[in-house]
């Protein structure tokens, strides 16, 4: 069993672009990738859950969120912050595209993305945490029985220090 850090994608690693799918558009948040090194230090693995509507309302296309996925994850991995794995939401009930066009238990502030990935990654669920910019992000993460945050800063690494150094984890070490 792994502990693991769940985080949103828009707003919490990257500034949150209306609808972001292409790489020329994506920016880490301020301090995105040193937290999630450290984080990555103090043993937690880094699986991401993320809302993509822009499917459903035919913005892109799933290969667009993929192709910005496998961009995101070259880079952080890079960084030595490798993402364990990238979970996204296609649907949405007011979409356009018919195929993704449907309420779903996989849409936040439903969990099911996050049980997904807790059966697909082994995570211990008691040692794990999620962080998001809004209020439906914490509810999945309580919703699948961990602790939520809300990131509502500018610097991701002033938030996410504090709540691993309560978790345990000595940076100095």
């Amino acid at each position: 069993m792994r502990k693991t850090l769940f985080l949103d994608r828009d707003g919490v690693i990257n500034v949150d672009v209306h609808y972001l799918h292409r790489i020329e558009d994506m920016k880490f948040i301020q301090g995105a990738i040193k937290a999630l090194k450290v984080a990555v230090e103090a043993g937690y693995q880094l699986i991401v859950i993320t809302n993509q509507s822009g499917v459903a309302r035919g913005y892109y296309t799933e290969d667009d969120v993929q192709t910005l996925h496998r961009y995101m994850g070259e880079q952080l991995a890079a960084a030595g912050a490798p993402i364990t794995a990238f979970y996204y939401c296609p649907h949405h009930e007011k979409g356009v595209v018919p195929a993704y066009t449907k309420s779903c238990e996989c849409r936040k502030p439903r969990p099911g993305l996050v049980l997904q990935a807790v059966r697909e990654h082994q995570v211990d669920v008691a040692h794990s945490f999620m962080i998001g910019d809004k209020p439906s992000d914490v509810a999945t993460a309580e919703a699948a029985g961990m602790d939520g945050y809300l990131f509502e800063g500018t610097d991701l690494a002033d938030f996410l220090l504090p709540i691993l150094a309560k978790r345990g984890y000595d940076e100095s070490v």
